[in-house]
């Protein structure tokens, strides 16, 4: 009987084949919906609205991202919350790191003015006099260690 071959060969893994998928049939026909959008995508497109802002007596258009900034700097004159606020932001995106480099150059600038001025020479020549052989070890504290296994004290 043909019934009892298609019995065998249903189990754990083997569906029965009239709920198998058809070939050359997607498993999920309809699919992911078009047109859907993420949080990040409407945030986004709100932020990039443009808004018309009276500011020193002139009508400007700005984006709505930039008027919260300049509410947000405003705002951080008078209100200590909005100063702490506006260091976070600063400080996540990373604005004003620009000083901190232009100052390491400065220190560069510095060191080699240090280096390369002639009374700041003569007193590199004598700390480099005193420091050339390298340090000496103490040879009261010195240790030589045996074949033994043994610590030999010297001095």
């Amino acid at each position: 009987m043909g019934s009892d071959s298609e019995q065998d060969d249903v189990g754990y893994g083997r569906p029965p084949r009239h709920s198998q998928f058809k070939k050359g049939r997607s498993g999920n026909p309809n699919g992911r919906p078009k047109g859907v959008s993420s949080i990040k995508t409407v945030l986004t497109a709100e932020l990039n609205e443009t808004l018309t802002v009276t500011e020193n007596g002139k009508e400007c258009t700005v984006s709505k991202l930039e008027a919260i900034i300049k509410s947000l700097t405003a705002a951080a004159m008078t209100d200590p919350r909005a100063v702490k606020t506006l260091f976070a932001l600063m400080r996540q995106v990373g604005v004003g790191e620009e000083e901190e480099q232009v100052e390491t150059v400065d220190n560069v600038a510095l060191n080699f003015w240090r280096a390369t001025s002639p009374k700041n020479a003569k007193n590199k020549k004598r700390s480099n006099s005193d420091s050339a052989g390298g340090e000496v070890p103490s040879t009261q504290s010195a240790k030589n260690t045996r074949s033994d296994g043994s610590v030999l004290r010297i001095g």
